[in-house]
């Protein structure tokens, strides 16, 4: 089988796609017939040996797949040869095929194509979690959502119009606010237009109630100090760059409570709350709740392509890897 390799620390231009061996499915695990893989930027600091998991070489990047049941393992149950699954994995996607653990897998709901179910996990995961069991987010509340054109972004403006909440989406550029439009946020703010926590004001003058920040930086500075009292800031990620540190006399003052979620630790610690959060998306699928995410495609072959794309911040939504 094909398989997009690192051979050594460095950039997605360093990557082969070389043939190599079947794996070997073990006990607990299937072996799916790998159809797509989404790209994560954990798979590029990966590569660049800066992640926290430094697997040994040579190994294939790639968290996220969705494909078929090809074989199964000792002790798997509840799954078949031939079952359309999505699963979230540690590495070793973008190739033709993959093993996962039972406890990651999910079924794909026939909405979904293997493109979108690929994209699927890590950003449906996290925004359905962290604002429904996390931040507890209501219907008619307002939820800012930051970094609203990315993957997760796009899925927390969707959790949040299922839920009814008024959204509002931050970001900037043409195609990125015609991205989150198409959404259905109901405001945009463009952080290039002024301070972000002036705009949040001028829509919500006695602030926001709930936040979803993967950005940090001055976006979490923003959400702060334009939040209503009682707000929740649920913190997810970093991908401005500035780990926030927090000003815990602005939480007492104005009762904000600050939330950090990272949904890939549930999978250790909390793996039925990881699966019972599926089984409500699977449902709210089928009911046509979610709009879902657009995705960018690429070949396997163009991976390399795909990650740097990522990397220059210049994609819209989720990139996935049609294999």
């Amino acid at each position: 089988m094909r398989a997009v390799l690192c051979h050594e620390w460095g950039a997605p231009d360093s990557l082969s796609i070389d043939e190599v061996v079947s794996p070997i499915v073990g006990q607990g695990q299937v072996k799916i017939r790998v159809r797509a893989a989404a790209l994560n930027f954990a798979d590029i600091l990966m590569v660049g040996g800066t992640y926290q998991e430094k697997p040994a070489f040579p190994f294939s990047p790639g968290m996220e797949i969705a494909g078929e049941i090809i074989e199964i393992g000792e002790g798997v149950n509840g799954f078949k040869t031939g079952d359309r699954v999505m699963s979230f994995i540690n590495w070793g996607g973008f190739a033709e095929e993959a093993i996962a653990g039972v406890s990651d897998l999910m079924i794909i709901p026939d909405a979904l194509d293997f493109d979108t179910a690929a994209a699927f996990p890590i950003a449906y995961g996290t925004a359905h979690m962290g604002l429904i069991d996390k931040a507890r987010l209501k219907k008619g509340e307002s939820l800012i959502v930051h970094g609203a054109s990315g993957g997760v972004g796009l899925a927390a403006i969707d959790i949040g119009k299922a839920v009814g909440a008024n959204v509002i989406a931050v970001t900037s550029g043409e195609d990125k606010i015609a991205a989150v439009v198409k959404q259905g946020a109901n405001h945009v703010i463009d952080y290039k237009d002024g301070d972000v926590k002036d705009q949040i004001k001028a829509l919500l003058p006695r602030g926001g109630e709930v936040y979803f920040d993967p950005v940090g930086g001055d976006s979490f500075d923003a959400s702060l100090r334009s939040a209503a009292p009682g707000a929740r800031i649920l913190v997810v990620g970093f991908a401005g760059g500035v780990v926030p540190q927090i000003p815990a006399n602005i939480l007492m003052v104005k009762n904000v409570t600050a939330i950090g979620f990272y949904w890939g630790g549930h999978r250790k610690f909390a793996p039925e709350a990881v699966q019972a959060s599926f089984r409500e998306l699977q449902a709210w699928v089928a009911e046509g709740r979610l709009s879902l995410c657009d995705v960018m495609v690429f070949d396997l072959d163009q991976a390399a392509e795909a990650m740097n794309t990522m990397k220059s911040r210049h994609s819209v939504g989720k990139i996935v890897l049609k294999i």
